[in-house]
Order: C-alpha cells, then structure tokens, then sequence
C-alpha cells in the first residue's frame, strides 16, 4: 500500500511540473516584462539600480540610480524599458 502512496505522490508532483510549464508559456507579456525587469536590478551590483529603489541608508536613489544615469549599468526599470523583442526571446528561453 505504501508503494501506491509513494506513485501516487510521484505522479502529483509530475502533473505539478507539467502544470508549471504551461503557466510559463501562458504568461502575458506585462508579466514576462516584470520578471525580465526583476532580473535586470538583481543583476545590478550596487543598491541604486532604478529611481525608484532606495539606497542603503534609506533615502531614494532618485536621479542616483543607474537608470537616470548615462553610461556604465543601463538596468531595466520600468515596463516601458523591456521591447517586443526581449519579451519574445524570454518567451523562446523558458
């Protein structure tokens, strides 16, 4: 009987996975954008990759991020930042 258990609980997490595969290729294309964004400020080294971040003591990063700053890091911070193209080969990846 413990045998038909432990199937069982194989078989759930194989449907699980399956599951998960298909949520990736139906997500939309505002949600691929969040998550390229999300990567792209992880990727950052530093605390201040967007405006909108806040810098180790606290205080906003404002016109210190990186984004606001030319040259060097250019992060993604905003949805309008992600082109039709990045979400495509996201899609394509995953």
């Amino acid at each position: 009987m413990l045998s038909g258990r432990i199937l069982a609980a194989a078989a759930a997490a194989g449907l699980g996975l399956v599951g998960s595969a298909d949520a990736r290729s139906t997500l939309s294309d505002a949600q691929i954008k969040q998550r390229i964004i999300r990567q792209s400020i992880a990727e950052y080294p530093g605390s201040c990759a967007c405006p909108y971040n806040s810098a180790r003591n606290g205080s906003s990063c404002g016109r210190r991020s990186a984004w606001s700053r030319g040259g060097g890091y250019a992060p993604m911070c905003y949805a309008r930042d992600v082109s039709k193209a990045q979400v495509n080969a996201w899609r394509s990846g995953h």
